[in-house]
């Protein structure tokens, strides 16, 4: 049987973490939409075939993007938004979003729904954004107004292969039919798994595994001394304890901790190459991950190329900031068995 060309798109792209798991699943990406220079040019890196309009897509034309899709067929419109001020950490106690003018940029896929109406859709997006008026409206429109058959549930990216703890709203639709989130797998993976044979960076032929942060000799001296395979600042003597660490319930328990070898790591963020913003300390070298290690706890390919000639907070903005590749697979080939199973009829 003849094997259908499927078509995509994929909106606010970042470094292509979505596509490469799009391409994975055996999507072709016709258009990707980022605005910053740098993730796009990241993503025309590693996705040559891809047409990147880099540019805001507040102010993309829906002629401009019909002129270059020519007439293709879109049977997948991907995207995460970039919804902050939806986030946890932005909210902190607050119940209600902070305010941040990318919130309304949901609304801006559903513009592209709206003009394209592809055979099937995928949003990716913060817990924190199904609690609100915003995401409520989104689906009500692509329920009730486009007639998209709708499932969505808050999941764990750990639960798909993925070496990490990281928690994502996933919303998928169709115009074919009942469409589902894809299930959990069995699939474990760990940080030795795929960070565990690499060389030290110094060793290394790789100028992304070179990259990460230098410290101060006190810092060095407070690393040195946090305890192999998962320690934390709790775990030194009171006179390396920050003060701003020091009194009852203070939060932020896994800043200048180990990752632990036998476990995922946690959530990668943008400040995955700042030992103070996270657990992102090697689990037995006296160092903050590289930005190569951080990549493959994100689940990229080995060979992913970024542009490691940007600031070291860029290039761990633009690692933090995507959706993990091998999660992007998972729903994506989900989706693209849907697809096939309908489209051959």
């Amino acid at each position: 049987m003849k094997t259908l060309q499927l078509n995509s798109i994929d909106i606010f792209s970042g470094v292509g973490g979505l596509t490469e798991g799009m391409h994975q699943a055996n999507f072709k990406t016709e258009l990707a939409f980022e605005i910053d220079d740098l993730a796009s040019k990241a993503y025309q890196l590693n996705h040559a075939g891809t047409t990147v309009i880099t540019k805001d897509i507040r102010k993309v034309s829906i002629a401009e993007i019909k002129r270059k899709l020519n007439g293709k067929t879109i049977h997948l419109l991907a995207g995460c938004p970039p919804c902050q001020g939806f986030s946890s950490i932005r909210r902190l106690n607050r119940s209600m979003p902070v305010d941040d003018n990318r919130n309304n940029l949901i609304m801006e896929y559903i513009r592209l729904v709206k003009a394209l109406k592809p055979y099937t859709i995928m949003l990716e997006n913060v817990p924190g954004l199904v609690e609100y008026d915003l995401f409520k409206k989104a689906i009500k429109i692509l329920s009730e107004e486009l007639n998209y058959s709708i499932d969505f549930k808050v999941v764990n990216v750990k639960d798909y292969g993925v070496p990490q703890s990281r928690r994502r709203l996933v919303l998928v639709g169709s115009l074919l039919g009942e469409i589902k989130v894809a299930e959990p797998l069995n699939e474990k993976k760990t940080v030795k798994d795929v960070i565990g044979n690499l060389p030290k960076p110094e060793n290394s032929n790789d100028a992304l595994h070179k990259i990460f942060p230098s410290h101060t000799p006190k810092i060095k001296e407070r690393i040195s001394l946090t305890p192999k395979d998962g320690g934390s600042w709790k775990d030194l003597p009171k006179k390396y304890i920050l003060d701003c660490h020091k009194g009852e319930n203070i939060g932020f328990n896994d800043v200048y901790g180990r990752l632990r070898w036998d476990c995922h790591s946690t959530t990668i963020t943008g400040g995955c190459l700042n030992p103070s913003k996270g657990r992102f300390l090697h689990p037995e070298q006296d160092r903050n991950i590289s930005a190569r290690e951080a990549a493959l706890l994100q689940s990229f390919p080995a060979d992913y190329k970024f542009p490691v000639d940007a600031p070291v907070s860029k290039i761990a903005l633009m690692i933090g900031n995507a959706l993990p590749p091998k999660f992007s697979f998972y729903q994506s080939e989900n989706i693209r068995r849907h697809l096939e199973e309908h489209l051959k009829k």
